[in-house]
């Protein structure tokens, strides 16, 4: 894994997505979110990324080197972390109960960290430096998107997953520029895994659910121009 990360590390990073894509397809497929084979499953990868950055050295090229500094630039990630609450929006009604709530919800926290690692971690920082920051953060955004094109094998509507990708592309524009603009992957796993975990805690209201990704989308917008300045501003303040 190290030589292919060397030789090619978007390529790895592709890789590593799709291998990702199979086995969360499989898992959710035929076992669930609930399933001790999800967390289980869900575990191996995070491990196994985690030992991979460790072992490498990549843990501030990977942004899980520190928390970032000066956090009141970023509105203190305010915006990011009123919109990760959206899907406890429509009410409050548990996907299960007992033990399967609590695999279920450790599952998504996971989730959360091994896509942000993916997605951001991997691919974001390898198309970084082979191409144009715009073209990276463009690429990285939608192609995590994409990724939930998957859900259709797993029994989901096709206008619920166009949905679902749209509000991930927008989330995936949020992610990316918090990702480069902080220097930090943690604040994007933390509002990644809460929204995750809170879909385990959300009623299902098909009218909330779209007003959720508008609202999304024109956070983003928002968000995502702010941050898109911030380093000038700080130039800026510093002359």
């Amino acid at each position: 894994m190290r030589k292919l990360y060397e030789k090619n590390r978007i390529l790895f990073a592709v890789l590593c997505i799709v291998l990702y894509c199979v086995v969360m397809s499989y898992l959710k497929g035929n076992f669930g979110y609930q399933s001790i084979a999800m967390l289980l499953g869900i575990t191996v990868f995070a491990n196994g990324i985690i030992l991979f950055v460790k072992r490498n050295h990549l843990e501030k090229e990977c942004g899980i080197a520190s928390w970032p500094e000066d956090t009141k630039r970023f509105l203190y990630f305010i915006p990011m972390w009123i919109l990760a609450t959206g899907n406890l929006w429509d009410g409050f009604v548990l996907s299960y109960h007992g033990i399967e709530l609590v695999i279920a919800v450790l599952s998504m926290i996971l989730v959360g960290f091994v896509e942000e690692m993916l997605f951001r971690g991997f691919l974001f920082t390898a198309m970084l430096s082979k191409e144009r920051t715009a073209v990276a953060i463009i690429v990285s955004s939608l192609t995590f998107g994409m990724g939930h094109i998957i859900n259709l094998f797993t029994g989901q509507t096709s206008f619920e997953t166009i949905l679902q990708v749209i509000f991930a592309v927008s989330w995936g524009f949020i992610l990316t520029f918090v990702f480069y603009k902080s220097g930090s992957i943690f604040p994007c796993i933390i509002a990644h895994s809460m929204i995750d975990a809170f879909s385990m805690f959300g009623d299902d209201n098909a009218l909330v659910d779209q007003i959720y990704v508008g609202v999304t989308i024109v956070v983003a917008i928002v968000y995502c121009i702010y941050l898109g300045k911030i380093k000038e501003d700080v130039k800026k303040n510093e002359n």
